[in-house]
């Protein structure tokens, strides 16, 4: 094919595979998105290639997806057919690093757990955390604008990038990569790419912030009656301890029952209570990290915000009230399959728009196995479904959930992205003006509708 060839002699013949030899891996992603063969997998090694690429895709009218870790659960790095899957694996130096300034320069490819390393190396942390962390790769979090634990105390990718540098449908350059935390010079045009799954350019490397890392981390289980409650819990510690609260995770009955079986772990407390939170505090020192917790947890017992607590002793016991909360990881294992939802609403409607899930889900689907958990402050719930306890009907599912997620204000993706899953629900969180002035960008940006086509929206 003309096309390959040109590719071929442009970047490299060890560029570019085709046919069977493209791993199969890069046939689909975490979404479990039906697999599609790319025409062809390119893994450039530096921007001037991608630039390449890009040209060549242009003149010769071939669609791009850009990929990263693959550990995406909407299916934005599924290939389109007749397209290139675009890999950004070997694009993944990091390539400096400045303690004084607080920040790291790296390509694209590099993971998540590569950046964290090396800013640890320097006594630095950086804001963002997954539980994908080792495979999966800046670009993509920056595509999917990634969130996770750390979010309540540092924010999304989007605040953690000082610049990037991304290559257009046109194989331009634009070379974004100025780490002044102020630079109001018209257009933030970086903001343009970050959570646009590869709908707008290819991100090929940023400039991450770096915060200092703390010498004490405590970690505790909290006991709580009910939904308000954790919002009463959640402002109180953030009254009192200010900048120090670096995780709450809610997670409701069911989850900690199911977590607890699955894991084949005891009950953390002596009695059953609707809501468990778990909280991490840090700090410079321990002892009065943990002086400052236990002394804001008695307080909120004695307010009636929390019905018990047990605050972890050792960094063991800390993982040990981790492990409840991630129990996601077991989900594919148990539920089959596990039907995931991953929404954000005004954090006082969090407790009602959980309650309304599980009266319709009990309406329609008696004895149905869904659990519920969140990051909570910062909006986030999640919610999973066994596909078997509801008889398969998954798209009835996501249309009820959806539907409450837009009667109550939320977002139908706090953290994973639109691309193909929930391209349908997307106009339950954006008006018809918003959607326009979307198309609107991309038409500008992407005129020939190369870059990742068919993901997010349609034009």
């Amino acid at each position: 094919m003309e096309f390959l060839a040109a590719l071929a002699a442009a970047i490299g013949p060890d560029r570019v595979l085709a046919g069977d030899a493209v791993p199969a891996r890069h046939h689909s992603d975490w979404s479990g998105a039906a697999p599609v063969p790319p025409l062809a997998l390119v893994r450039p090694r530096s921007t001037e290639e991608v630039a390449a690429v890009l040209r060549l895709c242009s003149a010769h009218r071939v669609p791009v997806v850009p990929q990263g870790g693959l550990t995406g659960l909407a299916g934005a790095a599924v290939p389109s057919p007749g397209a290139i899957a675009l890999s950004l694996e070997r694009m993944n130096a990091v390539e400096s690093l400045d303690p004084v300034a607080s920040c790291i320069t790296v390509q694209a490819g590099a993971t998540l757990l590569e950046v964290q390393q090396a800013a640890a190396a320097q006594g630095l942390q950086f804001g963002v955390d997954l539980g994908a962390r080792g495979s999966c790769q800046i670009g993509g979090n920056l595509a999917t604008n990634a969130g996770g634990n750390g979010v309540l105390q540092f924010g999304m990718m989007r605040e953690q990038t000082l610049g990037l540098e991304v290559v257009l449908a046109d194989g331009s350059v634009l070379p974004m990569l100025r780490p002044m935390l102020k630079n109001n010079t018209g257009y933030d045009l970086k903001q343009f790419f970050i959570g646009a799954e590869g709908t707008l350019g290819v991100i090929t490397r940023a400039v991450l912030r770096l915060y200092p890392a703390p010498t004490a981390r405590v970690a505790a289980l909290v006991a709580l009656a009910d939904f308000d409650a954790a919002l009463a819990l959640l402002g109180h510690l953030q009254a009192r301890l200010p900048r120090a609260l670096a995780a709450f995770e809610l997670m409701w009955r069911d989850f900690v029952e199911t977590s607890l079986q699955w894991q084949r772990l005891r009950e953390p407390f002596d009695a059953v209570h609707p809501f468990t939170a778990l909280v991490e505090v840090v700090g410079e020192e321990e002892a009065s990290v943990r002086a400052a917790l236990e002394a804001a947890l008695a307080d909120a017992m004695e307010a009636g915000q929390a019905s018990d607590a047990l605050i972890a002793q050792s960094q063991a016991q800390a993982l040990s009230f981790w492990k409840i909360r991630e129990a996601t990881a077991e989900l594919p294992v148990h539920m089959r399959p596990p039907i995931n939802f991953d929404v954000s609403l005004p954090m006082a409607e969090i407790g009602r728009f959980a309650a309304a899930c599980r009266g319709a889900f009990d309406a329609r689907w008696p004895g149905h196995h869904t659990l519920f958990f969140g990051h909570v402050g910062d909006g986030n719930l999640h919610i999973s479904t066994d596909g078997r306890s509801i008889g398969g009907q998954q798209a009835q599912l996501e249309e009820m959930v959806y539907a409450r997620v837009a009667a109550h204000g939320g977002s139908v993706s706090a953290e994973h992205g639109i691309g193909l899953h929930k391209k349908p629900y997307l106009a339950a969180s954006r008006t018809p003006a918003e959607l326009a002035a979307m198309r609107a960008i991309k038409r500008a940006l992407d005129p020939l509708h190369l870059l990742n086509p068919g993901k997010v929206f349609d034009l």
